[in-house]
């Protein structure tokens, strides 16, 4: 069953002690861990009286002409899910791409979601991994799975009101209407989707629900696209229903409302494929308690509906991949692996999630008699106990590590063919199981032709889990733990078993193995829970290359690089450089490369490389325009933060009464016996004292910190190398204010970095500073004096900029409490100087606020820097 579900958006989590250990959405991951329980505990009294044998006895004697009926619905129902995502691009005028890549796309996606049911891996994050390849944008693609969404429910509501007329006693038996309603009800839901159809028959056409805007499609596609949905959803019931006993089958109407409803329940549960859950409510609503034969159709149409087509989609990827390689220069064979590079880490790891509930299955399970009868005269007890619990230890390190696989960790590749080889040996050695063994040996063979996927280092450990993943895996291992209870329930549990040690002691070897489990995935759990650490890069000492192209760089920005704080990535012919820093989830970098432009250029895709393989966002923060078309054929979105004040000095001066101010205060410094100088650089640790002091009683008035990456410190090792102009009394030598000159190797502009000043000492420090500097500039003959920037100004905040832009000028507008923005902004303005635009350039729109918070934490520690109100300014 099809519907594509999108991964929920991040919000910032609140206080207290629940949320800091669970998140935020805490809620998210109880409400689905509490379903799953509820429907096992149900699913148990459904089942009390179905015995072993006559499960056994049903599952030899099903006939082969309902499997056959019901892969032949399921077959249908694919058909119709591949064909969603090439009826909604062609609408969308997506970018040409081979006709199979959004068959794949569509079956691949849907093969592993209807078998894990994990919503992070399917639906949104594979189609954009595939699509982005080939040029679609993020915007695209949430509007894909917007418009399969509304063409799912229109079909199923078309479904409902058809059967509402023609087959209304059938309904009545699970929605109680008065009688003679059901009529009205179907032609009034008929009537509603005919008028939507009616309303866009023009064209495509746009409501607002709340706050989002929805794009509803032409009236022809939408039709095409609800004829998709009710091929899928009818051949998707039926897939179930024609494997159902004869009695429980006679009203197909009220088998499909159940069906949708269980189906429904399974998604919200979160486990994997719904797995109980979807199980108890079919059983509870056919009123099927104690059925064997209900129970063996619900297995095979796991078998059927989920397994067999993760199998074959996993199978024919391994063997197209595997026969590209023997020709890596065709055109055709680029194509493919381009189609099919994203979806490999996804298949992975559902692929290590099957083989590790395989090998749990298994454990859980009675050995076969004869299996145990051959093995008694070749092995040892005592081996065969411990392979026993070691294959169900391997089963569920499989499900740990498969998370590994799905971020492409070399380390999680290795651990994962390691755990599948073990596998192998130990089902061969606890009981003989060919087919298992079987199953693994094709695993091993499909990980390693998909070996050149994972390449990604410095993730951290590959057997951590986060919470949605944890949840998952519990709720999965908690099924099949289930399973074994109902395997062993007429066995009377007793401490003696625990200790029982015998060829047929399936039940006590069960029993150790879940306690083993359970102690495992326990320590995961915790270790999920409390170690919240992630290994970051550190900071490196400034290599000379850098030193040398930063005095020659024309940009004052990259006087940035010098302040202890940054990695660097360097060109192999030393003629360029990126400095940047790691966030422990980011590679950040900080303002465009610097030096030359066609290395420049290698650089910046060399990072993203790098970031890739690293498992990290790769953004660039606070650039300018040179490197745009590079960051944008990246596949980053560039959004405007802010603006640069500039102050052309060919015409400056500190004439007229628009200067007045500043002129009274040089002069009142003068007064006051303070007199402008130069510091040269390799004169400023012998004043290191002196403008210490300065700082020291700066950061005492203001109350503030220092900052770090986009703003110097006060820091002796940065502040060596650079000139400092300063306002120092003529007699004691005191000084009043200081500020770090940034000056461009082509001298065609100067900057300031840290500006500090004494308030004890005179009321014209800063001012009378700022003057005196501008004139010096002029007569040095700069042509510009770089104010620094002003965040979020030039944002328009108008109906129709971007979501982006409205944000940041809402809170441009309206975030005085906060952050002096305008207050910024204004006395930059003071001094006319030429706005240019600064970028953020990330991996999309919506991680704009996500890095822009990461900056923030490289700048100034987190968001309590952000909130205090006065700034360095």
């Amino acid at each position: 069953m099809s519907p594509h579900q999108p991964a929920p958006a991040a919000s910032p989590a609140p206080d207290g002690w629940l949320s800091r250990v669970l998140g935020w959405d805490g809620w998210r991951l109880i409400v689905p861990l509490a379903i799953t329980l509820i429907a096992l505990v149900v699913l148990r009294d459904l089942s009390r009286d179905i015995d072993l044998r006559d499960l056994r006895r049903d599952l030899a004697g099903y006939g082969w002409d309902r499997i056959g009926m019901s892969v032949a619905a399921m077959l249908a129902s694919y058909t119709a899910l591949a064909l969603y995502d090439p009826v909604i691009l062609r609408s969308l005028n997506a970018p040409p791409m081979p006709g199979y890549v959004p068959v794949l796309t569509g079956v691949s996606s849907m093969a592993v979601s209807n078998l894990l049911g994990f919503s992070w891996l399917t639906g949104g994050a594979i189609r954009y991994r595939v699509y982005a390849a080939f040029g679609v944008d993020v915007g695209a693609v949430a509007k894909l799975i917007a418009t399969s969404w509304l063409a799912f429910l229109l079909g199923l509501l078309v479904l409902l009101g058809g059967l509402f007329i023609f087959h209304p006693t059938g309904l009545s038996a699970v929605i109680r209407l008065p009688a003679g309603s059901e009529a009205a009800v179907g032609s009034l839901i008929l009537a509603g989707v005919a008028g939507l159809l009616l309303w866009t028959a023009r064209g495509p056409r746009s409501i607002r629900l709340w706050q989002v805007q929805i794009t509803l499609p032409a009236a022809r596609q939408m039709g095409v696209l609800m004829a998709i949905a009710l091929i899928d959803l009818t051949a998707t019931a039926l897939t179930l229903y024609v494997l159902l006993p004869d009695d429980l089958a006679q009203n197909f109407v009220l088998f499909f409302v159940l069906f949708i409803g269980a189906l429904g329940l399974g998604v919200v549960s979160h486990a994997p494929g719904g797995l109980g859950v979807f199980e108890a409510a079919i059983i509870a609503g056919l009123g099927g308690t104690g059925r064997s034969d209900l129970l063996v159709a619900l297995l095979f149409y796991r078998m059927i509906y989920t397994v067999l087509p993760f199998i074959i989609a996993v199978a024919g990827l391994s063997l197209a991949w595997g026969l590209t390689n023997r020709d890596r220069a065709s055109a055709a064979r680029q194509t493919l692996v381009r189609a099919t590079r994203p979806i490999v880490p996804v298949l992975s790891a559902a692929l290590a999630l099957l083989s590790g509930a395989t090998l749990l299955l298994r454990g859980d399970l009675p050995t076969e008699a004869g299996h145990a009868a051959a093995l008694r005269g070749l092995l040892p007890l005592g081996l065969v106990e411990t392979s026993h619990l070691l294959a169900s230890v391997a089963g569920v390190l499989l499900l740990i590590v498969a998370r590994g696989l799905y971020r492409r960790m070399a380390r999680a590749w290795l651990i994962a063919m390691i755990l599948l080889g073990a596998g192998l040996v130990l089902s061969l050695l606890k009981g003989a199981e060919l087919g298992t063994a079987a199953a693994l040996a094709l695993s091993l063979a499909i990980l390693w032709t998909f070996r050149s996927v994972f390449y990604r280092v410095g993730l951290g450990s590959a057997m951590r889990l986060n919470r949605r993943w944890l949840v998952s895996v519990a709720l999965l291992v908690a099924g099949i733990t289930w399973i074994g209870f109902f395997a062993y329930r007429n066995v009377d549990y007793t401490d003696a078993l625990w200790w029982r040690f015998a060829w047929n002691g399936d039940a006590p070897r069960f029993l150790r193995a879940t306690l083993v489990v359970v102690v495992i995935l326990t320590a995961v759990a915790l270790n999920a829970l409390i170690s919240r650490s992630t290994t970051r890069l550190p900071a490196e000492p400034i290599p000379d290359t850098v030193r040398r192209l930063t005095i020659a760089s024309h940009d004052t920005e990259a006087a940035m690089a010098l302040t202890g704080d940054k990695r660097f990535l360097i060109a192999a012919d030393e003629s360029a450089f990126i400095s940047y820093a790691d966030t422990g989830t980011s590679l950040i970098a900080k303002g465009d490369p610097v030096g030359d432009p066609v290395a420049g250029e290698a650089l910046i895709w060399a990072l993203r490389d790098q970031a890739d393989r690293m498992g990290r966002r790769c953004a660039f923060y606070a650039v300018q325009t040179a490197y745009l078309p590079t960051y944008i054929d990246l596949g980053l979105s560039v959004v405007k933060i802010g603006e640069i004040a500039r102050v052309p000095l060919a015409a400056f001066s500190l004439e007229g009464s628009k200067r007045k101010d500043w002129r009274h205060a040089k002069a009142r410094a003068t007064r006051d016996g303070y007199a402008f100088a130069i510091i040269p650089a390799d004169q400023v640790a012998d004043n290191i004292d002196a403008l210490r002091q300065v700082s020291d009683a700066w950061l005492a008035l203001k109350s503030g910190t220092e900052k770090s990456f986009a703003l110097g410190s006060f820091d002796p090792d940065y502040l060596c190398n650079f000139d400092h102009a300063v306002l120092r009394h003529t007699q004691t030598g005191r000084i009043a204010s200081f500020a770090t000159l940034l000056r461009g190797g082509t001298r065609q502009e100067v900057a300031i970095d840290l500006m500090r000043y004494d308030h004890a000492t005179t009321p014209a420090a800063m001012d009378g500073l700022f003057a005196e500097m501008l004139m010096w500039a002029k007569d040095q003959g700069y042509t510009w004096f770089s104010l620094g920037a002003a965040p979020l100004a030039g944002l328009e905040n108008r109906p129709h900029a971007p979501v982006w832009n409205r944000v940041g000028g809402f809170i441009y507008t309206h975030g005085e409490r906060f952050y002096n923005f305008e207050g910024l902004r204004s006395f930059k303005q003071k001094f006319d100087p030429v706005w240019s635009p600064n970028y953020l350039a990330s991996p999309g729109r919506l991680d704009a606020a996500r890095t822009l918070y990461e900056v923030n934490m490289l700048i100034s520690g987190g968001l309590p820097g952000v909130m205090r109100r006065k700034r360095d300014t």
